[in-house]
């Protein structure tokens, strides 16, 4: 399979990664036992934008851009493919911070409708 391909995968991956830490917990509500996965994704995706880490899937993609001729890119996914479509301005630590909120703000409140409703 060609590298674009496979970095193109990546992408997918990530994104749909970024998407279930945000959301996830809304799954467990049709299946409960999905918190054991989600807390610990929505957990590390807090962390990855609080503490400033980058996702092991930037450097793996950017690998495999390489590999295919293509030009990597600096920063992180969010950074990278996200921001561009919601902020004109440069990702700032600050918007990492909010990001990081709101990911905090919207996964207590679906654990906690889920919990009140049990």
């Amino acid at each position: 399979m060609p590298y674009h391909v496979l970095a193109d995968l990546v992408v997918l991956m990530h994104f749909l990664f970024v998407l279930f830490v945000i959301f996830g917990g809304v799954l467990v509500f049709w299946k409960p036992w999905l918190a054991w996965v989600h807390l610990p994704a929505a957990l590390y995706g807090l962390l990855i934008e609080w503490i400033g880490w980058v996702c092991p899937l930037t450097p793996l993609e950017n690998a495999l851009r390489r590999r295919a001729g293509s030009i990597g890119y600096e920063g992180g996914f969010i950074e990278h493919y996200i921001l561009p479509l919601l902020y004109p301005e440069a990702f700032t630590r600050t918007l990492a911070l909010a990001s990081g909120a709101a990911v905090l703000l919207i996964n207590l409140a679906i654990y906690g409708l889920y919990l009140w409703r049990r």
